[in-house]
């Protein structure tokens, strides 16, 4: 995905289409379910995730005070613990979040993802120790 805005401020014209169609589509799913009472919704509410992507690391992060600064929130900065660079606010139940994942997340990400084919438990039916739920389920593989 591409973003909506650069850093500088100006509406980047290839993404228009999206965003218009996004907007279209959150105004007649609203509109849906305002006439359809039956049809659940959460009682939690929901949150639309927007993910800066930008090939340079400060350029993702720009587009999130960008997204800060027009939400009227500070940014959360929880990159030195590891984690991501966000901007949030809540309309009612639905918060609108923009979120930067810097790269050594990722990195860090696909280096725990590098193991999971490793380790397989005794529960899993692909498992050669898999004994249907028998005395010792439960143990590591």
């Amino acid at each position: 995905m591409t973003t909506h805005t650069n850093p500088t401020g100006g509406v980047v014209p290839g993404d228009l289409l999206a965003r218009h169609q996004v907007i279209t589509g959150l105004r007649a799913l609203a509109d849906f379910l305002a006439d359809n009472p039956a049809v659940p919704v959460s009682e939690y509410g929901e949150t639309i995730h927007v993910f800066a992507r930008e090939a340079d690391e400060s350029l993702s992060a720009a587009l999130v005070d960008q997204a800060a600064e027009a939400l009227g929130v500070l940014a959360e900065d929880d990159r030195a613990q590891g984690g991501h660079y966000t901007a949030s606010r809540s309309f009612g139940r639905v918060k609108y979040r923009v979120v930067h994942i810097p790269d050594s997340y990722h990195r860090a990400h696909e280096a725990r993802r590098s193991y999971q084919d490793n380790i397989r438990l005794d529960t899993d039916p692909g498992h050669p120790d898999h004994n249907d739920g028998q005395d010792d389920t439960g143990r590591a593989a």
